[in-house]
């Protein structure tokens, strides 16, 4: 079916970024039962979504990337036909904005009762701890060079891991976001931080700040740029 790879990789981005952003509401939303958890509650359950995201996206047909730096850096150097990313790109931008309206949903009365629009931001898309744009834009290439890198790495057809290939590559994303993830909350993925973005500016969220489309460039061209590295020296080697 010539839809199914679309539907693949549009239904593993939004579990991937329903877990995702439900964690950030979990541990930064008032009256939450996991408020306060803390950097490594979500640094693992972005692991998780990571891992269902990709195991479930391949199942269904889909290329298991739910990333546009990883589509991009493949398309680039022949890993896959360039008249896909189109559609693949497409299909994970309305994946991350579904999957993070439905986190939204989920804690709706968590967002009212939440004052802090920084916070309610924060679940949806990323922000840097110190903002410059310059460096902020070099982190998140390096953290995505070492995503896509690393994920084509352990996908080479030598490891023959077929699905499982989920599994390592969710750990791989742990690692990034206990190593790399504290200057700009590791976004090493445009679509995961705009299609989230979007939805946090059209959604009626309660007490909401503007979506700091300022900085949304960064983990656009970041993760971009790194992606095209990684991919690039992969190739290479």
């Amino acid at each position: 079916m010539i839809m199914e790879p679309y539907i693949g990789e549009f239904i593993g981005t939004a579990l991937l970024i329903l877990l995702g952003s439900g964690v950030v509401a979990n541990v930064l939303l008032e009256k939450s039962k996991g408020q306060d958890g803390g950097w490594i509650v979500i640094c693992w359950a972005w692991a998780i979504a990571v891992f269902l995201g990709v195991y479930t996206a391949t199942a269904l047909g889909g290329s298991g990337h739910l990333n546009p730096a990883v589509t991009l850096g493949l398309a680039a150097f022949g890993g896959i036909e360039s008249g896909l990313v189109p559609g693949y790109i497409a299909a994970q931008v309305a994946g991350a904005f579904t999957g993070s309206s439905l986190a939204w949903l989920a804690y709706k009365q968590h967002f009212d009762a939440t004052a802090d629009g920084d916070l309610k931001l924060a679940v949806f898309c990323t922000a840097p701890a110190i903002r410059n744009p310059r460096w902020n834009l070099v982190t998140e290439a390096i953290g995505t060079f070492a995503l896509v890198f690393g994920a084509l790495s352990i996908s080479a057809p030598d490891n023959n891991l077929g699905a499982l290939e989920a599994l390592p590559v969710g750990l791989l994303v742990l690692g990034i976001g206990l190593a790399l993830g504290g200057p700009t909350g590791y976004a090493i993925n445009p679509a995961r931080d705009f299609g989230p973005r979007l939805a946090h500016a059209v959604l009626p969220i309660s007490g909401k700040r503007d979506a700091d489309w300022g900085y949304a460039w960064v983990p656009i061209v970041g993760p971009i740029v790194g992606g095209l590295l990684g991919a690039a020296l992969h190739a290479a080697l």
